[in-house]
């Protein structure tokens, strides 16, 4: 049996990062070789740049792409679920008629509880729950008393695998008992963590943490004194007259969101907008301070990475695609028009199915074939 294909998800989660095109930040000096921490802050600009780029290219294609899917196959999937409809209520019917065996009319109550719990399951049970009647009426346990049982075996696995108590209340969902699986868990963690006597604390860090921590320090003290510096030359006080007023304001104002953001390529970039730094002057800094940069240049680089990882996932999800598989945001309509293809054929299978029922002889074929599937499916499935 076909189960109901998801509908276009949103895309609001794939959050969005300034695309602008930095100004030039490097600029060698003539003659002079490019240090390590330069040529890693040159690939890091590049890299950053190309990133931006591409996660803009994701923020706008992801709107089109859930406006042509929804264009594309919401009445696809609509005429399949009614075909869904359609198909169990026949099955229904058939069960009531006479002449079928045993084995006949074990298949066709498995058929309709498969159809017609699929669709409850999903959310697409009409008004008067006549699905979940059906379900009923061939199934040896009712679908509400059955979603129970399952919960409570789900809840007694991970109770049994995680050792926390998950308490009494019955959830709802699946989902609302792995939601409180997981609060359950942090809140052991933390009362772990709690219990456990302080560390011995050192004399002093070793050398390599030592480091660390000064690099981490100098390099949050170095995005903060860019900041200072263009939060000084800009601020509106200094204003000449209405015009410079407003200008200053909003040059603030983009100030205020990279640093937010901790975006310190945008803050160099506002160096050079407003001629605080040029090229030369930023080539000729002293490596300390270049590697700071580079710090947080790559932090910044893999926050934007993430958020493209996340845009990429959600595609892959929403057309059941390969977790990883690489994804080119400006290409993304034949993944439409593979879903509309597919929800066609299963459209036209249905239809194949219900003329099948119509007739005794090729709905007893028809039962033979999907007696068969059904002993493969229960092979194949999971517990939950």
């Amino acid at each position: 049996m076909h189960r109901t294909p998801p509908l276009a998800a949103s895309t609001d989660n794939c959050s969005m990062t300034s695309a602008k095109r930095p100004l030039p930040l490097v600029a060698s000096r003539p003659g002079a070789p490019a240090s390590p921490e330069r040529k890693r802050f040159d690939q890091l600009v590049a890299k950053i740049d190309k990133a931006r780029a591409r996660l803009a290219a994701w923020r706008e294609q992801l709107p089109q792409l859930a406006a042509l899917r929804a264009a594309r196959s919401t009445a696809l999937i609509d005429e399949a679920n009614r075909l869904r409809r359609a198909l169990a209520q026949r099955l229904d019917e058939m069960a009531a008629e006479p002449g079928w065996t045993r084995t006949e009319r074990r298949t066709l109550g498995e058929l309709v509880c498969e159809l017609a719990g699929g669709l409850v399951e999903a959310g697409l049970d009409d008004e008067a729950g006549s699905m979940k009647a059906l379900f009923n009426r061939h199934a040896d346990l009712d679908y509400d008393s059955g979603t129970r049982e399952d919960l409570q075996a789900m809840k007694a696995m991970i109770e049994a695998a995680s050792g926390v108590d998950l308490g009494d209340e019955e959830a709802a969902s699946a989902e609302e008992l792995m939601q409180r699986a997981r609060e359950r868990l942090g809140a052991a963690a933390e009362a772990e963590a709690a219990a456990e006597p302080p560390p011995r604390r050192r004399d002093r860090p070793n050398a390599a943490q030592a480091r660390r921590e000064a690099e981490a320090k100098a390099a949050t003290q170095s995005l903060r004194e860019v900041f200072r510096k263009l939060a000084s030359a800009l601020h509106p006080d200094r204003s000449s007259d209405a015009a410079d007023h407003e200008r200053r304001t909003g040059l603030m104002q983009r100030v205020n969101q990279a640093y937010a953001a901790n975006d310190l390529l945008a803050l160099l970039t506002l160096q050079l907008e407003i001629e605080q730094i040029d090229g030369e002057h930023l080539a000729g800094a002293p490596p300390q301070r270049i590697r700071h940069f580079n710090k947080v240049l790559g932090e910044q680089l893999a926050e934007i990475e993430a958020e493209i990882v996340d845009c990429e996932v959600q595609v892959c999800a929403d057309f059941g695609l390969a977790p990883g598989r690489p994804l080119d945001p400006t290409k993304l309509q034949p993944l439409v028009e593979r879903e509309r293809a597919e929800l066609k054929a299963v459209v036209a299978t249905l239809e194949h199915e219900i003329a099948a029922t119509r007739q005794r002889d090729t709905a007893k074929r028809w039962l033979k074939a999907q007696k068969q599937a059904l002993r493969e499916m229960a092979a194949d499935s999971w517990p939950f």
